[in-house]
């Protein structure tokens, strides 16, 4: 089921080349990361926490968001530790192909060893987190950079969600 969810939506058409000119993180058309939850507070709080416009900063072609400017800081001094792996696209969906998959930062995340991950869904999520994890990751590593070349070039496949920014 979740399986056929995500091959109904690699069929959204992909957002023109130039959204995508600076960078690979996964961003909305105006160029959020992670949808302006701040990347920080999944480690420092536990959960996820909507970041400031007023409170932001810009890394790898994006415009990251924090709930408090020492967030921020921690973020600006170190923003690999913070940031989502696979530049924020889904984890499950990268561990299935080479493709990229929105996310909702909200509900699906994980931070695991140190590192956060986002999924399409709390359901991917669970169904990312009942599997072989390690496996996961792995395939994962293997295939993102099939995916950030593609993501560069234009070529990449993107699986949108009905209510994505893209589709407007």
């Amino acid at each position: 089921m979740i399986r056929a969810l995500l091959a109904a939506a690699a069929i959204a058409m992909a957002p023109p080349a130039a959204a995508f000119e600076a960078g690979t993180v996964n961003a909305t058309p105006d160029g959020i990361a992670i949808a302006g939850f701040d990347p920080v507070a999944y480690f420092t709080q536990g959960r996820a926490v909507a970041g400031s416009p007023d409170i932001a900063h810009s890394w790898q072609g994006a415009r990251w968001l924090f709930a408090s400017a020492a967030h921020r800081d921690l973020f600006a001094a170190a923003p690999e530790a913070y940031a989502p792996q696979f530049g924020g696209w889904c984890a499950y969906a990268l561990s299935r192909g080479r493709y990229a998959a929105e996310v909702d930062p909200e509900e699906a995340w994980t931070v695991r060893d140190g590192q956060l991950f986002l999924n399409w869904s709390r359901g991917v999520r669970e169904r990312w987190l009942d599997g072989d994890i390690e496996a996961a990751i792995a395939t994962g590593r293997r295939n993102w950079p099939h995916v950030e070349a593609a993501i560069l070039d234009g070529s990449v496949r993107y699986s949108r969600k009905p209510d994505s920014p893209w589709n407007r």
